[in-house]
């Protein structure tokens, strides 16, 4: 599958946050197209920047902060997702629907 296959298959539908995870601000969001599920890495990374857009299993998500990561990644947010001087600090919270855009 092509860059371009997977960025639209990604891009095209809205997923819910389930919850906020592993590290402050990380969007736990679902459900994945099948055609682009994939399973996390074998060797987490140590560093992941924060915005950074990742597939693991059938859910999509993105970092708020850098922190290691395990997930597959596919993009970079944009905008800044978390700010501890921001209330609440996550722009994204559990219930919320979430659609990526493709910019190029």
């Amino acid at each position: 599958m092509t860059e371009e296959e997977v960025t639209a298959i990604h891009t095209s539908k809205d997923y819910l946050c389930y919850m906020l995870g592993f590290t402050p601000g990380f969007a736990y969001l679902g459900d994945l197209d099948d055609r682009i599920a994939a399973p996390r890495l074998d060797t987490p990374r140590l560093r992941v920047p924060a915005g950074s857009v990742g597939i693991a299993g059938n859910q999509t998500g993105f970092y708020g902060v850098e922190s290691p990561g395990g997930w597959r990644i596919i993009g970079r947010l944009e905008s800044v997702t978390f700010d501890m001087g921001r209330e609440p600090p996550s722009a994204i919270l559990p219930g919320d629907k979430v659609r990526f855009l493709s910019v190029k």
